[in-house]
């Protein structure tokens, strides 16, 4: 399952078309149906498996709402073994115009939200000795800059979650691994908010949403004697 499904052209229904392609049924989660739907339409129509799911990835009732799902499939599709939490969003605020409510808002999206999937994820397989939780992490999460405090806050929380969930379940069977992406996706969201971006930053300058999904396929497929924790993906020009 991917939770925080957007756009088509967008990192989570890379991730589900990706998945979907190597014979998975997947849960399309997020908040929107249309875009849930498009995303589930193209997968169908490759005459894969896939549904929509819709859900505020930090509400406590819809995570456990879909894990309870997800755990009672029909006897034709088997109880999930990769869970993704793609959920978050980014823009630029000063540090003294940020308000206690867009504070919270993006802490809910990041620790928040990716405690209730991680609880309920380790509550749901760690017992059955298997699976594969990915969290999508983002420079942001090994350091701040001026106007992204929230951003960085919310991401940097993420980040502990999945290295405290890593150590506690690693060991019983269950790979957590953070993956930190530095710098512009070249989906939907960037190309409207800066139309321009891709010319500015040429070829390969922007991360290949079908490039990250591989990256997080592999990730899935790792053997349990060299499991990743943390990798971190930017384009070769990318500083760092």
């Amino acid at each position: 399952m991917v939770i925080g499904v957007g756009a088509e052209l967008g990192l989570g229904a890379a991730l589900c078309r990706k998945i979907a392609a190597n014979g998975y049924h997947v849960i399309v989660a997020g908040r929107t149906q249309a875009k849930l739907d498009a995303v589930t339409k193209h997968i169908a129509d490759r005459g894969e498996s896939a549904e929509s799911f819709v859900m505020d990835g930090a509400s406590e009732a819809d995570v456990m709402r879909l894990f309870d799902k997800a755990m009672s499939p029909p006897d034709d599709i088997d109880v999930p073994s990769l869970v993704v939490y793609n959920v978050g969003n980014n823009r630029y605020v000063p540090f003294r115009d940020l308000t206690q409510e867009q504070m919270e808002d993006f802490l809910r999206s990041g620790p928040v939200g990716g405690f209730l999937v991680g609880r309920e994820a380790a509550r749901r397989l760690a017992p059955l000795g298997r699976g594969t939780v990915i969290f999508t992490g983002a420079s942001a999460s090994l350091r701040g800059k001026p106007g992204f405090a929230h951003f960085a806050a919310a991401k940097a929380g993420l980040r502990m979650v999945a290295q405290s969930m890593a150590r506690e379940f690693g060991p019983l069977g269950l790979h957590v691994a953070h993956v930190v992406i530095d710098g512009g996706i070249d989906g939907e969201r960037l190309r409207n908010a800066r139309p321009q971006v891709a010319d500015e930053r040429g070829e390969n300058g922007l991360l290949n949403v079908d490039a990250i999904a591989e990256a997080y396929w592999q990730i899935h497929l790792q053997h349990p004697s060299v499991w990743t924790h943390e990798i971190d993906l930017r384009p070769f020009k990318e500083p760092f």
